[in-house]
């Protein structure tokens, strides 16, 4: 959702150019016709799609990479296309932090000329480095809130009360056999020998729909957008209109990605 939301903002964005003047007392900008590349810097996609995935670079792996497929008479370039940056790697550099643009490029396994690729570098690390505590974290807890809403059932175990111990295979082939017959009937049977234990945890008592909540509020954090963007709730929010709610959005997600 925090992807999508600046993603929106910045794919939508025109492309402008202009020179300063000096007025006497301040710089004055003087917009100037654009280059023919400003509408669409690669001619098979439209602009919004490569500036947007051009920002989902930036935001997950703190980089962005195009390639220079034609350029003008003059040698400047005339268009582009996108590299993927989770298909790019650097010899020279690790990561995830980024020192300067890379001379050692490699894209899915083949190297690739470097004075013919721009370089985007985010003044944040990438989401994907910074964040990766805060994700494993949130994948766990959905992971276990799909296993309890996969049960058909309550969740519990089978335990053997009487008659000749089964072993670790019979037992697991029993509890095998429990469950795939519970996805396709509710309704089960067991001998005076195995008696069905409900577990006595439920999401509940896990917290799970709590810890969820907290990890989409670390997940706003580490993405920076206020958590109110992204439909989590907090105490104490004031009222937010519209107009100061995209306001918010640009300062504390869109602009540095912006002005990268």
């Amino acid at each position: 959702r925090a992807r999508d939301l600046i993603a929106s903002m910045i794919g939508s964005l025109d492309l402008k150019q202009y020179t300063l003047q000096w007025t006497g007392e301040d710089y004055e900008e003087i917009h100037i016709p654009g280059e023919s590349w400003f509408t669409r810097p690669d001619p098979n996609v439209t602009r919004n799609f490569i500036m947007a995935n051009t920002f989902s670079d930036l935001m997950f792996y703190g980089r962005a990479f195009w390639y220079t497929t034609t350029r003008y008479a003059n040698g400047f370039p005339a268009s582009f296309t996108w590299l993927p940056a989770g298909s790019v790697s650097t010899s020279d550099q690790a990561g995830p932090q980024w020192f300067g643009p890379s001379k050692q490029i490699e894209f899915l396994g083949a190297p690739v000329d470097h004075n013919n690729v721009v370089q985007f570098l985010s003044p944040i690390n990438g989401l994907l480095y910074q964040g990766q505590r805060a994700i494993d974290i949130a994948i766990r807890l959905d992971t276990a809130a799909k296993r309890f809403a996969s049960n058909e059932i309550a969740a519990g175990y089978l335990q053997q009360t009487d008659g000749e111990p089964m072993g670790g295979d019979e037992l697991a082939e029993l509890a095998a056999a429990w469950s795939t017959a519970r996805s396709a009937n509710a309704i089960g049977a067991l001998n005076q020998y195995v008696k069905f234990v409900e577990f006595d945890s439920d999401p509940s008592k896990l917290q799970l729909h709590e810890g969820r909540e907290h990890a989409a509020l670390e997940l706003s954090r580490v993405a920076n957008i206020p958590p109110y963007l992204l439909g989590i709730p907090t105490g104490g929010m004031t009222y937010q209109n519209a107009q100061q709610a995209r306001q918010d959005l640009y300062l504390f997600g869109a602009k540095p990605f912006i002005c990268c």
